[in-house]
């Protein structure tokens, strides 16, 4: 067994949802737990064979946790152009002509992420694209995921023409004689991809989430939660956890379909004992994902009144109520986690509704349900996260008036409903548990520059700024409660999230405090080391 003991620095045992912190100068790991803290620790560094760290004025840290992301789409970018690093829509086009040009045989290209702020409206042409990918279909997806830009060839391979209808629970965004521009929404998005675009091959799949896992452990980060798991992705993540591939745990929750939830039971449950059957600690399927509604940015996400640019607006639901009830009161009763992804504050209150049915009709239980993202939320739901016992994981980097914030978001809803965003800090002092997560790849995966945002209510790269609704930050202290012992909560893991005794040995080096520095300056402290229950991955 592996003693190893961490000095010279400060060690922050846990910080709680309220900000307050607990701190030593030592701590001793014992094979996977946290065997000693102060002194005690300190004199195990005389054990033979003890393996002694010393931090070099340094910080250790509880490991963080990430929240909400998509790991497999996130190593996936790398394959095709780079568009995410375009500055304009000239940028993008570029970068698809690249591209091409290294590839003249590929059959398809498939990229991501595009910025949707840079057409108006978000609204994307197929003709620009058809100036650089000729009759290569092509299909790039915008940053938020529940949009995809499609060139001609592509919608010809769709077989999408003006007469084509909209599907269930999506949009072909049309010009005004009616003939698709080549702007996919939501489901019609998806189930282009899903049934049009050739899938990338199970080694890349693979590769993808070993890079993204091995970019997390870099970072300090231990365990993540993949928020949209389709049954073909399965066997990627069974083939990474044969193959010793994972570098981070990972939580699979499968996406549960609207029309299909009542079939998907029986294979859920079975797709989640497999997991369990192979027993491998950084593995874990204990989750279900729902979608109620889309994004703001494309007025998808759903209102409970207009939007303030559509006054015959109010989103797009992806599921009858009744039904999301009896999905979520069945997939509870197997055992299950929700997770339910939530934006407009329709949805936002549709999700709690949904969660108190499952509360009043199942047997009563420890729950750990979450509502993702939290992105608007009535005033009058605030106290409902914690009546009952709901996570609110919010992704904190959105929490800032950016170019997205102001010429999408603001727009659409209009300025008498822009304070009801991101209202972390209300919801905090509601006495509810809040944890962070990023949905990378939609914005980065860092929780750095995240936590200083949640702290700042402004981007770090402009330390200078006004804070965007103020009275919604939070203490850094509160912030870093929602990386350790929050997000631990949403894994189900009472055992991880803190350094005291007793506890999984999951940790990170940081070269200065989170907790006492700068805020601005949180993005650039270095990680030095990263542990994984007692194992060096970083």
């Amino acid at each position: 067994m592996t003693l190893t003991v961490f000095t010279g620095g400060t060690i922050i045992i846990e910080a709680d949802r309220a900000g307050n912190t607990r701190t030593s100068d030592a701590v001793a790991f014992a094979g996977d737990r946290v065997a000693a803290l102060g002194a005690a620790a300190t004199a195990l560094a005389a054990e033979p064979g003890a393996v002694t760290v010393d931090l070099a004025g340094g910080t250790l840290a509880p490991g963080i946790g990430e929240g909400h992301a998509h790991p497999v789409l996130g190593g996936l970018e790398a394959i095709g152009p780079n568009v995410r690093e375009a500055a304009d829509l000239a940028g993008i086009l570029a970068a698809v002509a690249e591209w091409r040009a290294r590839h003249p045989d590929a059959e398809w290209i498939v990229g991501a992420s595009y910025d949707a702020t840079f057409a108006p409206g978000g609204v994307f042409d197929a003709t620009w694209l058809d100036e650089v990918t000729g009759d290569t279909p092509t299909i790039l997806r915008s940053w938020d995921y529940h949009t995809a830009w499609v060139n001609s060839a592509a919608l010809a391979a769709g077989s999408i023409t003006a007469e084509t209808p909209d599907p269930p629970l999506g949009r072909y965004v049309r010009r005004a004689d009616g003939t698709p521009t080549g702007t996919l929404q939501e489901a019609a998005a998806n189930t282009f991809i899903a049934e049009v675009v050739p899938p990338f091959a199970l080694a890349d799949r693979v590769s993808a989430i070993e890079s993204a896992t091995l970019d997390y452990a870099r970072q300090g980060t231990t365990w993540v939660q993949d928020a949209w798991v389709e049954t073909s992705d399965i066997p990627t993540y069974l083939a990474a956890a044969r193959e010793d591939r994972l570098h981070t745990r990972v939580n699979l929750a499968f996406r549960a379909d609207p029309s299909l939830w009542r079939e998907q039971l029986d294979s859920f449950v079975a797709h989640r004992a497999e997991i369990r059957a192979l027993g491998h600690e950084r593995l874990s399927a204990e989750t279900i994902k729902f979608f109620v509604d889309g994004v703001i940015e494309n007025h998808t996400a759903l209102l409970a009144e207009p939007y303030a640019d559509r006054p015959d607006e109010r989103g797009l639901p992806n599921w009858e109520e009744s039904e999301l009830t009896a999905a979520a009161i069945a997939f509870d009763d197997a055992g299950f986690q929700l997770h339910i992804h939530a934006i407009g504050d329709s949805a936002n209150r549709i999700a709690l509704d949904t969660i108190a049915a499952v509360r009043a009709s199942n047997e009563p239980r420890q729950r750990a349900h979450v509502i993702a993202h939290v992105a608007m939320l009535a005033p009058a739901d605030i106290e409902r996260f914690a009546q009952l016992d709901v996570i609110a994981n919010f992704e904190p980097y959105w929490a800032q008036c950016d170019a997205v914030m102001q010429d999408l978001t603001i727009p659409h809803i209009g300025h008498d409903r822009e304070g009801w965003q991101y209202l972390i800090g209300s919801v905090l002092r509601s006495g509810a548990t809040v944890s962070f997560g990023s949905d990378w790849p939609v914005t980065t995966k860092d929780w750095r520059p995240a936590l200083a945002t949640a702290v700042t209510r402004h981007s770090h790269l402009e330390p200078a700024a006004e804070p965007w609704l103020p009275h919604e930050r939070v203490s850094a202290g509160a912030a870093l409660s929602a990386y350790t012992m929050g997000t631990a909560k949403q894994a189900l893991a009472p055992e991880r999230g803190t350094l005291n005794v007793g506890m999984i040995a999951d940790a990170v080096w940081l070269s200065n405090d989170p907790l006492t520095v700068d805020p601005n300056s949180i993005p650039s402290i270095e990680v030095r080391g990263t542990w994984l229950a007692g194992a060096r991955t970083h």
